[in-house]
């Protein structure tokens, strides 16, 4: 089956979805509405949504289909009249399974009722009439079984006929004492394994644990990432653009067309389309990894704040690079400084100080604005933020990998199970956050002064030549 291209409206009474469903014929059109979920079959395309509220085919309701266009539109009535439907344009949400809130679905369910029964066995295999307490052991262990049974049964429909999933714990992981080298999962929740197996023959210039990529436990991609860094710091080249700053000053003081919008951004055809090629998933989480999400998607963004001011909003080939190498969870893999935002920042500022062409403390600083900026739009702006980030990477030859283990269930996430209060809180977290030079061990005050130093020498010399 096809998922159509639509887009969703509303009214104070109504829901209007328009599908572009060309070449059909209207008689074959199948609708049905149930609470919150809304079904449309037309052979070959076929949608199902899940709306925030109850609708309806009462009243007015509708459908349409216009053979010149190729749309089909559907008006639903909303059983609560004038309430608003909030996120109708992030389709990822819409497209989601309904949510499951405490172990009972959003859609009320009716239990049937099981009855327990004993079976007796009447002959063993040997035709003989079994002993007395035999039989009797036999008759409660299928009773037990059934009643079993009919536990697991309850359990599938509370759960809407979904498999138990439960997020297995970090020390689940390490009370494992392997004698044998495992692949170690990355990305996402830790979803994925397998695609830094050749690394050494790939030009994957920013990836940093060589051939350790799948088998590096946490603290080797901590320990690696930090070697890195270490190595890579060039003290000449942040005194450079601490001296030199003209350009560096042009790109703090341009104001981005993308955060300079009042209102939500609209997402384009092109958008909406890249959201609905996304696979619809479902994510289980406890609270730490919960957590660990939303600080990993600092690091994301940061970058992406970043590379969108270094080229004023018009991505070079060298923006794929500069977004990996400015994100530890792509280029080492590593989550582990997702423990609080100051933790993530301190990351984040020390890689934009050693690895991209301008590095200087104040565009850091004007970058972590941009950063609170883009949470405060909600998900409407992180998810368009995400976006670009995957348009970018996805035109890579080997950067797109990053797409595939990160951002595509980041952009799923951010519309369906992320929340416009959790982002908002944490965008102020990040607004008010200081940090100092001082706290990222690279002597940068120092340095500072040392250049400043070395300009006022100069400048006396300049005076006593004649």
């Amino acid at each position: 089956m096809i998922t159509p291209k639509f887009s969703c409206s509303q009214d104070e009474s109504a829901i209007i979805i328009t599908l572009y469903v060309p070449s059909v014929r209207a008689s074959e059109v199948d609708i049905h509405v149930d609470g919150t979920e809304f079904y449309v079959h037309i052979h070959p395309y076929f949608l199902r949504l899940n709306f925030p509220a109850d609708v309806s085919e009462e009243e007015d309701s509708f459908a349409r289909y216009d053979p010149s266009t190729g749309n089909l539109t559907v008006r639903l009535m909303k059983v609560v009249k004038g309430k608003n439907f909030d996120g109708l344009d992030l389709l990822a949400n819409l497209l989601a399974p309904p949510r499951i809130m405490d172990g009972v679905s959003v859609k009320q369910k009716i239990t049937p009722r099981y009855v327990t029964r004993s079976i007796e066995v009447m002959e063993d295999d040997a035709g003989t009439q079994p002993e007395g307490d035999h039989q009797d052991r036999t008759t409660r262990t299928l009773d037990f079984n059934l009643q079993k049974e009919y536990e697991i049964l309850l359990e599938a429909e509370k759960n809407d006929w979904r498999l138990p999933q439960e997020p297995l714990g970090q020390s689940s992981l390490d009370s494992t004492n392997m004698k044998f080298k495992v692949n170690v999962p990355y990305g996402f929740q830790s979803l994925y394994s397998g695609f830094f197996k050749h690394t050494r023959y790939a030009e994957n210039s920013v990836f940093e644990l060589g051939p350790h990529g799948e088998s590096a436990s946490s603290e080797e991609r901590r320990r690696l990432r930090a070697r890195h860094e270490k190595e890579k710091w060039d003290e000449e080249h942040y005194i450079a653009d601490f001296v030199n700053d003209e350009e560096i000053r042009e790109i703090i003081s341009w104001n981005s067309p993308f955060l300079s919008t009042p209102t939500s951004p609209l997402f384009s055809d092109e958008d909406n389309l890249v959201i609905m090629s996304l696979p619809r998933k479902e994510y289980i989480m406890s609270e730490n990894q919960l957590r660990e999400l939303y600080l990993t998607l600092l690091q994301i963004l940061f970058a992406y704040c970043y590379d969108s001011r270094a080229t004023q909003f018009d991505p070079t080939p060298e923006s794929a690079w500069t977004i990996c190498v400015l994100t530890p969870c792509f280029s080492a893999l590593d989550v582990s400084i997702s423990s609080s935002p100051a933790m993530v920042l301190r990351s984040s500022y020390i890689r934009a100080l050693t690895f991209p062409l301008y590095r200087n403390w104040r565009l850091c600083e004007q970058c972590r604005v941009d950063l609170a900026d883009v949470l405060q739009g909600g998900r409407h702006y992180v998810s368009k933020a995400l976006l670009h980030v995957k348009r970018i990477l996805d035109l890579h030859e080997e950067y797109h990998i990053y797409s595939k283990i990160w951002v595509n269930d980041f952009i799923v996430w951010t519309q369906v199970y992320a929340t416009d209060n959790n982002l908002q809180h944490l965008s102020e977290i990040v607004r008010h956050l200081v940090l100092t030079k001082a706290s990222l061990d690279l002597s940068l005050d120092e340095l500072e002064l040392a250049a400043q130093s070395v300009e006022a020498d100069s400048d006396d010399e300049d005076v006593l030549k004649p």
